[in-house]
């Protein structure tokens, strides 16, 4: 609890800031746009890591983890086929999942290219057939444009349904309306498949790619000379987790499989693309702590400037309350008051102006680009902003308030 010396020096620094409108606005200025600097820069650079991540998952690799049975054998230098291949299905899938603990989607594979072709047009068209699981709905290359993607039902039935993506939906339509195929039946190696969906346009290079369950693919895809295992598709939500679950999953495959598991599956990921961007968000995130902290560092230059006039103003004053029984801690605390006052007020106005600026931002980014950008603010943004205006405040009011509070009585009331 505070003394009454001690709430009255606070007081006393509350006035001196009402006594003196222009220069506290002043001061106040400074921790404006330092924190505002800071909300925006912070909610700019969480819209931009958010869309950076988005556009990772949706046309790279970076999250996935393969698990693919080996289908040779290595004996003196010469391969042979496997009799005892890795099959991998739904209750490995189930285990698999449970390892990950909610942050990845765990799904089966099946691919190979087909040929396709349409009622209306008998001309071959070459596909990649992908058959899956239909939890992969959530992470195809594109969202379900028109109709729909096929359900976990139509995937033990074995139904004959396909999601064609936009670049097939074109290429066999014919046309620019690649939506009409919905309904309509198309032939993959002579086997017919009803089109269920068509997935809207994909960022980067267009694919022709065609999604059907697994037990349909297989019968659309043509023979394989050494057949067509399942792979295990693992995609991790971020792209920090890769490689923690890749450490739980052959742990998994070496209880399952024994010490000799490296011979018959294949664990695939990108590390070294997987680190690359892992630092380049890292430094993303540094450039922008250091940005910010230029901002906040002229703002608390400022306050300190002002409360060194106001001590050098003051002087008389403090002397005379030295003399009238104020400790060194009271005046210590009526300057602190003063600065980490400044700070506060000027905290809340400038997140008030950052919200805005970085709202502005990016509606003038999505705007002029086709870049989905949206200002990413959150809790701990508006926290760091705060407790960083306090701190600073604290920082470059302390100077000032230790030079109030060392000053002699009789050489501060003597002093014009």
């Amino acid at each position: 609890m505070l003394d009454k010396t001690s709430a009255s020096s606070i007081g006393i620094g509350f006035q001196a800031l009402r006594s003196n409108p222009l220069r506290t606005l002043l001061s106040t200025l400074g921790i404006i746009m330092g924190v505002a600097a800071l909300v925006s820069v912070l909610s700019l650079g969480d819209g931009m890591q958010r869309y950076a991540r988005d556009q990772i998952e949706r046309t790279t690799d970076l999250h996935s983890i393969s698990l693919t049975p080996s289908l040779f054998r290595t004996v003196d230098g010469q391969r042979f086929p496997r009799s005892d291949v890795v099959q991998l299905g739904a209750e490995q899938t189930e285990e698999l999942a449970a390892l990950t603990e909610g942050k990845a989607i765990v799904t089966l594979l099946l691919q190979g290219q087909a040929l396709v072709t349409t009622r209306s047009d008998t001309t071959p068209r070459a596909a990649q057939v992908l058959g899956t699981l239909a939890n992969v709905s959530e992470e195809l290359p594109g969202p379900v444009e028109s109709g729909r993607f096929f359900t976990e039902d139509e995937v033990r039935r074995d139904a004959a349904v396909v999601v064609l993506s936009a670049a097939l939906a074109v290429r066999l339509s014919g046309d620019e309306r690649p939506e009409g195929l919905i309904g309509d039946t198309v032939w993959f190696q002579g086997n017919p498949r009803l089109v269920i969906g068509v997935l809207g346009p994909e960022m980067g290079e267009p694919r022709s790619l065609a999604f059907m369950p697994i037990g349909t693919a297989r019968v659309a895809l043509p023979p394989a000379l050494v057949g067509r295992p399942l792979t295990a598709v693992i995609k991790a939500h971020l792209v920090e987790d890769v490689q923690p679950i890749r450490a739980s999953v052959e742990g998994w495959l070496a209880r399952e499989f024994g010490p000799a598991w490296k011979e018959r599956v294949t664990v695939a990921t990108n590390e070294s693309r997987v680190t690359q961007a892992q630092q380049g968000m890292l430094l993303f995130k540094l450039f922008m702590g250091a940005l910010t902290g230029i901002s906040l560092l002229v703002g608390g230059i400022g306050i300190m400037n002002v409360l060194l006039a106001s001590v050098i103003e003051r002087t008389r004053e403090i002397g005379i309350r030295k003399a009238s029984g104020a400790r060194h801690q009271h005046i210590l605390l009526q300057f602190l008051s003063e600065s980490v006052t400044i700070s506060v007020a000027g905290s809340m106005l400038g997140v008030l102006l950052g919200v805005g600026a970085a709202y502005g931002v990016t509606a003038i980014m999505r705007r002029e680009t086709s870049a989905q950008i949206y200002a990413g603010l959150s809790v701990g943004t508006l926290l760091i902003a705060i407790g960083a205006s306090v701190l600073v405040g604290l920082t470059f009011g302390l100077y000032p308030a230790l030079r109030a509070a060392r000053l002699s009585p009789v050489d501060a009331i003597h002093r014009e």
